[in-house]
């Protein structure tokens, strides 16, 4: 049975380029906006609730951060420190949160009014201006990441104890910051044209995918290795098809193992368009352990659950689709999700908000879109039997078949 329409979960005022959710939290934070240009389109940084309500997640605006005139276009978020990509720099951010204050009555002190819930809200309300108190937002540093003369920041990556931030951009350089300094450590030409994305490993290991069909795994400024998706299939020319997004992620049941993940889409389009493609590697060896086509919708975002059991894709004709990552066999697709390019994507986080937001759901994944529109995507528990029970039902097969060779064969036994 086909899945439902994914529930809208919020709209904003602005294009949404970015979206992340706290691991800690039941709290997502997206961003996007209409840029410098003057076309009376904001931009800014939305707090978003999380909460369930009469059995289905809902999300409620707590507090929207205004960015002027650049629009947010990559985040990266650690802890309550949020990095993020606008135009050519990347600003940081710390957030945070406290209780809200009690309604006033008429004595004289600042009225509170409730706080205000999202649903579905027409675009173009003036949603831009700080809806309660509850969250504040204080800017740290602000550096400059590209200098392209198309500059844009494409990625921005934390390692995992947050004490190195990674950026790559138009100009295809790599640049390391020490965090929370914001002391450049390390900077070089990683690829020839834009870097498209970046994932770091628990070794600092960065891999770098670009525009110019690359996909380079680095120690430091050192290459380790150049990887090949396409080494075990002799029938795809290499220069048919470019790197678009890396992840790594971790290994269901297996703490020690580590895999990384990449999409690969065709170079040029075509009228019969060809597939993509979603290759699993080895995180220690960089080996590729299996690639298997992901459709011809030219694939546009990766996202990975915390557990490593889950893929998410995001296209550019605006479907979502989740895979199991181990086989990357596709469990969950809807087309058109959004009606036009999806941008990012998130999995709600596997802590105890997380599963309390699930609400018996095996995962749930957020996504944004240029259509302003954050669309939630559920994917039901699959239902299995105990181990137990298959074995009794075993056995009983066993006693029942040799029931009717004794009932067919007298003397059988």
């Amino acid at each position: 049975m086909a899945p439902r329409r994914p529930a809208e979960l919020y709209r904003a005022p602005f294009p949404l380029y970015t979206v992340r959710l706290h691991p800690r939290r039941p709290l997502a934070i997206t961003a996007g906006g209409g840029g410098a240009a003057k076309t009376g389109i904001r931009n800014g940084v939305h707090f978003l609730q999380l909460e369930q309500i009469g059995g289905k997640l809902s999300a409620s605006l707590l507090h929207s951060h205004d960015t002027e005139t650049r629009a947010t276009m990559t985040m990266a978020l650690a802890d309550d420190i949020i990095a993020a990509g606008q135009d050519a720099s990347c600003h940081i951010l710390r957030f945070s949160l406290r209780a809200p204050e009690p309604e006033a009555g008429r004595n004289g002190s600042r009225e509170k009014g409730p706080r205000k819930r999202k649903g579905p809200s027409p675009v173009g309300q003036d949603e831009t201006q700080n809806q309660t108190s509850e969250v504040t937002v204080e800017s740290l540093h602000s550096v400059r990441t590209d200098f392209s003369p198309d500059a844009l920041q494409k990625a921005v990556r934390f390692n995992a104890d947050c004490s190195l931030l990674v950026t790559g951009g138009a100009d295809g350089f790599l640049r390391l910051w020490e965090f929370p300094s914001m002391k450049k450590t390390l900077e070089f030409k990683a690829h020839d044209g834009e870097i498209e994305d970046i994932a770091l490993g628990p070794d600092n290991k960065v891999v770098t995918v670009g525009r110019d069909f690359q996909c380079c795994v680095w120690q430091q400024d050192q290459l380790v290795m150049g990887l090949c998706w396409n080494e075990n299939l002799p029938g795809i020319p290499d220069k048919a098809y470019r790197y678009q997004a890396c992840r790594f992620g971790a290994v269901e049941d297996n703490a020690a193992a580590l895999r990384l993940y990449t999409v690969q889409v065709p170079h040029k389009r075509e009228r019969r368009p060809p597939p993509c493609y979603l290759t699993n590697w080895d995180g220690k060896s960089f080996l590729p352990l299996l690639t298997r086509p992901c459709g011809t919708e030219v694939i546009s975002c990766l996202s990975i659950s915390d557990s490593g059991t889950f893929l998410g894709l995001g296209t550019v004709t605006g479907s979502v689709a989740i895979h199991i990552a181990f086989s990357l066999q596709r469990l969950y697709y809807v087309k058109e999700a959004h009606g036009i390019v999806v941008t990012d994507m998130a999995f709600v986080p596997e802590s105890q908000h997380g599963r309390e937001l699930l609400a018996g759901n095996e995962a749930a994944l957020l996504s944004v879109a240029v259509d302003s529109r954050c669309k939630l995507h559920l994917l039901p528990s699959r239902r299995s039997l105990p181990i137990w029970l298959l074995l009794l039902l075993c056995a009983g097969l066993i006693v029942a078949a040799i029931l009717l060779l004794q009932l067919a064969f007298p003397g059988f036994l």
